[in-house]
């Protein structure tokens, strides 16, 4: 697997794929990214620091990902903070889920550097978000998000979506967030499936 990469074109930063403990909710029906989490700290540790040494700094910017929230990396790979450092990052984008809403300023705290925080919405549609997609993410309107996260992830090409919503979702974050990330949904090993319609008329709109 691939842990390193380069995000060359808009917003440009390096991005890293680390390991960590178990999602806090890890129920989400589409997802099975999740089995990239571990209980093994020691070992975990030691993918994540050789992962880390790839940082260059050359954009100043680095984006922590993993198989949950970045409150769930292990505490020896916090010491990222060191790197960040030595490497001069001036920004940082990490992830959480909807639960960990209220620590965030923790980690803001940690860093010492602005922190752009991503969470995975998926959709704006409440009982799509909650009801399908069993996301447990329980706010009521994008200004909710917006109050406590910088950029919303939202996903495309799933059946049972329709273009009314995704159209309603792509003005959302157009109108209300500085910074979205758009992901076309890809059949994995889930019950979820690829709706392949919607993602040519998606991509041809």
């Amino acid at each position: 697997m691939d842990r390193y990469s380069e995000i060359t074109n808009k917003n440009q930063r390096e991005i890293v794929l680390l390991k960590g403990f178990p999602c806090i909710w890890g129920k989400c029906s589409f997802c099975d990214y999740i089995d990239d989490n571990s209980n093994l700290e020691e070992e975990m540790n030691k993918l994540n620091l050789k992962v880390l040494k790839n940082v260059t700094g050359k954009y100043g910017v680095l984006e922590v990902i993993n198989s949950g929230s970045c409150f769930e990396l292990p505490k020896d790979t916090l010491e990222i903070k060191c790197i960040i450092k030595e490497k001069n990052i001036k920004k940082l984008f990490l992830e959480s889920h909807w639960s960990y809403k209220n620590r965030l300023k923790e980690m803001r705290e940690y860093f010492e550097i602005p922190v752009v925080f991503k969470i995975g919405v998926e959709t704006f549609d409440n009982d799509f978000r909650n009801n399908i997609l069993n996301k447990n993410a329980n706010f009521k309107t994008p200004q909710d998000v917006k109050e406590y996260f910088d950029s919303p992830c939202i996903m495309v090409g799933i059946k049972g979506q329709t273009k009314e919503m995704i159209d309603k979702d792509i003005e959302i974050i157009l109108n209300t967030f500085e910074k979205a990330t758009v992901n076309v949904f890809i059949n994995n090993s889930s019950s979820i499936k690829r709706d392949e319609e919607l993602v040519k008329w998606f991509v041809s709109k």
